[in-house]
């Protein structure tokens, strides 16, 4: 589900022109706040100024799914991208800006747990080899794993 402008490959349109057509729901403006808060604590005041967040990608994946490595450049701006999950710990496989090959590091964020993609990083490969099933904590009431990544569009 997209909020603010749906992502499809290469572009972001105001309607799901891959899907159903339908008008994409607007970007709650509470939704950047705590982007931008990530961004100050991680990068500082001066980033978080440009991280007028207008875009929320959110996604589920079972304890099956992946993410082929890939990089988040169909902005037009540079503002910091943030992601947060919640639910099972995965395997966060953090690549390089050159290309999806090595060097990588992988990473286990759990759920709660968020990242922010900012400076000489914005444009690094990235993606989720492996979930881990079964690791959400009880309370949360989730099995597998909800992302909500914040976009700066540009548009």
């Amino acid at each position: 589900m997209c909020l603010g402008r749906h992502w499809y490959p290469y572009g972001y349109a105001r309607t799901v022109v891959d899907g159903d057509g339908s008008p994409v729901k607007p970007f709650p403006g509470r939704l950047g706040a705590p982007g931008r808060r990530a961004v100050t604590d991680t990068l500082g005041a001066d980033a978080a100024r440009e991280a007028a967040y207008d875009i929320a990608l959110v996604d589920f994946y079972d304890a099956d799914a992946r993410m082929g490595v890939h990089r988040d450049s169909d902005e037009q701006a540079d503002a910091p991208v943030v992601s947060l999950s919640l639910g099972d710990t995965r395997v966060f496989r953090f690549g390089n800006t050159g290309s999806r090959d090595r060097p990588w590091t992988d990473v286990e964020p759990r759920g709660g747990d968020l990242f922010v993609f900012g400076g000489p990083s914005r444009l690094a490969h990235h993606g989720v080899p492996l979930v881990h099933a079964g690791t959400s904590p009880a309370e949360l009431g989730l099995t597998g794993r909800l992302n909500i990544t914040l976009r700066v569009s540009g548009l």
